[in-house]
């Protein structure tokens, strides 16, 4: 497992993980855009791919300007092996050694991933507009 910062480069590798996912996939895979990737790596945030196999297998992208995890994401046959869980470890490692801000993030309800999230620590703070769950870690609840 090979964790570094993810380039530019990296956004067509990372679409197709995001595309691949089981849960809360993309109804509109137009959401998020190429732009939008370029915008999340290098002026709002910063992300991080996983690599196995000499390809991408999973992502995370932090967000500075909305203070949320705007993106983690694993292919389905690389779940289970620790690679969610190292993604959002460095991210959110790096974002708190950015910000104090709370972050947070949504996900659907009854999913693996919502009780990923919970396991981290971040609490359940409400229901958003589409009925995803909204979940926020604080930096002391972090350790930061």
């Amino acid at each position: 497992m090979n964790l570094r910062e993810a380039l530019v480069t990296d956004i067509p590798q990372m679409n197709e993980v995001r595309q691949a996912v089981k849960e809360n996939a993309l109804s509109n895979p137009g959401l998020a855009s190429q732009q939008d990737y370029v915008d999340f790596l290098s002026k709002r945030g910063k992300g991080w791919v996983c690599e196995m196999d000499n390809q991408v297998v999973g992502f995370a992208i932090g967000d500075l300007v909305q203070h949320n995890v705007w993106a983690l994401f694993v292919q389905p046959e690389y779940e289970g092996q620790g690679v969610g869980r190292e993604l959002l470890i460095t991210l959110l490692d790096w974002y708190y050694s950015q910000t104090r801000e709370t972050i947070w993030l949504s996900t659907a309800p009854d999913t693996r991933a919502a009780d990923f999230y919970r396991s981290f620590g971040f609490a359940e703070t409400g229901k958003m507009p589409n009925g995803e769950i909204r979940f926020e870690l604080s930096a002391d609840d972090w350790g930061a």
